[in-house]
């Protein structure tokens, strides 16, 4: 899902799921081999890591024949970091839903869900309505009306969330067409499936996953958002690290059979690598849809997809599943042909050292921040440092902000408008590397990253990157004078606004 302007414009005002960057991390049991021994060109593997610093990811992870050949976390993401997977989650609940089946807790796909949520009343419920099953919801087809474009404002998603109960919003939606008639992305759809899920299961689709799905496959470090029902998000919201993602791909690529024990039903997983769904994205490549996972027929890959490529990659006639996370999109045919021309053999190739001391320093260039000198502030710098500009109400809800641009490590606070009348506003304080090197904030500042630089004697870039969001922030900071300034704010989902601050004091 495409995060909204409102919920994401300074998203380090927000508390994250606890993902302390510096407590001990459990470890994860997938073994690592030399890309050679499991058929996997050193060389191609270096491109692809080139690939990923130019396209923003912050990690990369391929795996073959159950070996991890390539592994990579572009600074300051790093090892052992949760990271939103966004609409992968929608994967994830597609997975329940197929687990619920095999265990018969879900009794069929073709059941209406009126039958399910037979408690509500359900506004506009005419005989199409009716009509939507579950099976509708696992592949886009329910024909709720929705606008939810995988390029746009996500206008009903945004309404779904700030309305007060997200089962009984998507539920009352009006209808736009026959269920199964078209494909429309919509996160209503799995937000109803997750909540489905709940109900068969008896406990929420978090609840469920951890006995289900995530202890068969050792993830033990998850943090999920839920609606105020308690409802887990269904299209997105679920933060994992990119190990673990990896393994949700494998139990796929293996049929839904995980350690000898089947987890998902007979027939799933060709009914995804087989889908006829047109998601109707227009160009060259077709791209199908089933159970809450993206179909590339062409490339012979299936892939559970998040904004701004959060990807689980599935491709089973490599024997291979891929993992990105990051903060810009990419295209998905360029990953697909950098994969396959990485997989050159179903046998070991022979050993290449030179292959592999190659891809080790790529890694190492790619994912390493660069120390760079540290500017002086110019006079006007020192003349602005610690003191407050105040700024009138605005779109990010940016009261005031304070910057010490003189010590040797910068470090800002800001206040933010409260979330509740009567509450103070809220605070936020970090460090900044003034050096090229991003400071990462503590729990409570939201796994911020920030750096900043003079560009001029009057201008400074201040660049936020939020660690486990994958977003990032960028204000440029225009000084008039030292009671002046003018904020120009852009962040990666592409919106901009200007803010005018007055300073306080002589």
């Amino acid at each position: 899902m495409r995060a909204a302007g409102w919920l994401v414009a300074l998203s380090l005002a927000l508390p994250q799921p606890a993902a302390a960057v510096d407590r001990p991390w459990p470890t994860v049991d997938w073994p690592v081999s030399a890309p050679e021994a499991e058929g996997v060109d050193s060389t191609a593997l270096a491109s692809l890591i080139d690939f990923g610093a130019a396209s923003e990811m912050d990690s990369l992870l391929v795996a073959r024949h159950g070996s991890i050949v390539l592994e990579a976390h572009y600074a300051p993401f790093r090892a052992g970091m949760r990271h939103a997977v966004h609409s992968a989650t929608k994967g994830v609940i597609g997975t329940l839903a197929g687990i619920a089946l095999h265990q018969g807790l879900l009794p069929r796909l073709d059941q209406p869900i009126v039958e399910l949520f037979g408690d509500r009343r359900i506004a506009s419920l005419d005989e199409r309505k009716k009509a939507i099953t579950v099976q509708h919801l696992l592949d886009m087809t329910s024909g709720i009306d929705w606008q939810e474009p995988l390029s746009g404002a996500p206008r009903t998603a945004i309404e779904m969330e700030r309305s007060a109960d997200w089962q009984q919003f998507v539920l009352d939606r009006p209808m736009a067409r026959a269920p199964g008639e078209a494909f429309d992305y919509n996160s209503g759809n799995s937000q109803l499936l997750s909540a489905l899920v709940g109900r068969v299961a008896g406990r929420s689709a978090r609840g469920y996953a951890e006995e289900a799905l995530f202890k068969p496959l050792g993830i033990r470090d998850l943090a999920w958002r839920q609606d105020p029902q308690g409802v887990s998000t269904g299209g997105y919201g679920l933060y994992l690290q990119p190990r673990d993602m990896a393994k949700i791909g494998h139990l796929y690529l293996r049929d839904g059979v995980w350690d000898g024990r089947r987890l998902l039903p007979r027939g799933w997983v060709d009914s995804i690598r087989g889908s006829l769904i047109d998601m109707r994205l227009g160009g060259v490549t077709p791209f199908r849809y089933a159970n809450g996972w993206w179909v590339l027929p062409e490339y012979g890959a299936y892939m559970a997809a998040g904004y701004h490529r959060q990807l689980i990659v599935v491709m089973p006639a490599l024997d291979a599943v891929a993992v990105t996370t990051g903060r810009g999109n990419f295209s998905f045919v360029e990953l697909m042909k950098g994969l396959r021309a990485a997989m050159r053999s179903d046998s070991p190739l022979p050993a290449n050292p030179k292959g592999e001391a190659l891809l080790a320093r790529h890694v190492e260039e790619a994912t390493a921040e660069r120390r760079s000198p540290v500017r002086p502030a110019p006079d006007l710098g020192r003349a602005v440092s610690r003191r407050w500009f105040r700024f009138e109400p605005n779109a990010l809800g940016v009261q005031s902000l304070q910057l010490d641009l003189e010590a040797a490590e910068g470090s800002y606070q800001i206040e933010l408008e409260p979330l509740r009348p009567g509450l103070p506003p809220r605070r936020l304080r970090g460090a900044i590397g003034l050096d090229g090197l991003f400071r990462v904030g503590e729990a409570s500042s939201g796994y911020t990253a920030v750096k900043g630089t003079w560009t001029g004697d009057d201008t400074f870039v201040l660049l936020f990157r939020f660690v486990v969001e994958g977003g990032s922030s960028s204000y440029l900071l225009r000084f008039g004078d030292p009671r002046s300034v003018e904020v120009q704010f852009e962040n990666a989902w592409g919106e901009r606004t200007v803010l005018r601050g007055v300073g306080e004091g002589p």
